[in-house]
């Protein structure tokens, strides 16, 4: 899996650094970065309220009785 021997690559500190930039590349090259936003999409034109999300709402119910107490 590895191409060279993880023995020999922990030795030098700059072959360390090397590899483990390899690493980062693979996983960020495997799971991609962010799509851009779509400026015509849906998601984008609208903004999203915090009183629209029943649990944001039952949250800050729950914190406006503690603060009462």
């Amino acid at each position: 899996m590895i191409p060279m021997r993880t023995q020999t690559v922990f030795k030098n500190r700059w072959m360390a650094l090397l590899w483990a930039a390899g690493i980062i590349w693979a996983a960020y090259d495997f799971a991609g970065g962010l799509p851009a936003p779509d400026a015509n999409s849906a998601d984008a034109n609208t903004s999203s309220n915090a009183s629209d999300d029943p649990q944001i709402a039952q949250l800050s119910n729950a914190v406006s009785a503690i603060q009462q107490q």
